[in-house]
């Protein structure tokens, strides 16, 4: 490996960039849904989430904290697992493919395909956050 890339690798700042960058898609849109809270509400009476208030709080929460517990490297174990199975859940509630016809199904089957890989990352990031605390 070219010494310029592990540099990189090794890189404190990198490691964080990292973090912000894979939690981008959870963070940025916990931050829409709280300055946008009655459209995160109109969100969830459109999947049938009642109380859609309580949903939309429920979410908020778990994106933001989520995304931040990875970020900050503090209980990524528990940041990742949120995220994942929130984002698993989105899957038969917002994105059920297989109840879906035409462009509209493969749309829908791409999205939960990339959020099953996803779930890989978040994976990852949970394993690679326990490998740096047991060396320290």
């Amino acid at each position: 490996m070219p010494s310029v890339i592990a540099a990189i690798l090794e890189s404190r700042t990198f490691l964080v960039l990292a973090r912000v960058e894979l939690t981008f898609v959870f963070w940025s849109s916990g931050l829409a849904k709280l300055f946008g809270f009655d459209g995160a509400t109109l969100e969830m009476e459109k999947f049938h989430l009642q109380p859609s208030w309580l949903f939309a709080v429920a979410t908020v929460i778990v994106l933001l904290g989520g995304s931040l517990a990875i970020i900050l490297n503090r209980g990524v174990w528990l940041g990742t697992g949120a995220l994942a199975v929130f984002t698993l859940l989105t899957i038969p509630i917002a994105h059920a493919f297989w109840n879906k016809t035409g462009d509209d199904a493969f749309q829908h089957m791409v999205i939960s395909f990339e959020h099953v890989s996803m779930v890989g990352g978040l994976a990852l990031a949970a394993i690679l956050s326990k490998r740096m605390r047991t060396k320290s």
